[in-house]
């Protein structure tokens, strides 16, 4: 199933819930999990994003879906990027 790396970065209303209930996490993640995307790994980051996720989902549609769903609360912004293992790639160069 293919991954995807997703960028977060959360609106200062994002800030606010995140600082008066840290377990909102887990609770976007359930959310994100329900639309069928599965997420394997997340960090929270410093810099210009708030957090870094692996994903996986069928296809970019269902990411696309999860980025309006969650970008409609007006907590966040998402950015997405497909990944391909460098096996894969490797692969894909020696044919």
């Amino acid at each position: 199933m293919p991954k995807y790396l997703m960028l977060s970065t959360l609106s200062e209303q994002g800030l606010q819930t995140l600082r008066a209930n840290p377990e909102r996490i887990n609770e976007v993640n359930k959310d994100v999990e329900e639309l069928g995307v599965k997420v394997l790994y997340q960090w929270f980051l410093l810099g210009p994003h708030d957090f870094v996720n692996i994903v996986e989902a069928s296809d970019s549609s269902a990411i696309a879906k999860v980025s309006v769903v969650l970008g409609a609360r007006g907590s966040v912004h998402t950015e997405s990027y497909e990944m391909l293992d460098v096996d894969d790639l490797l692969e894909l160069l020696a044919t």
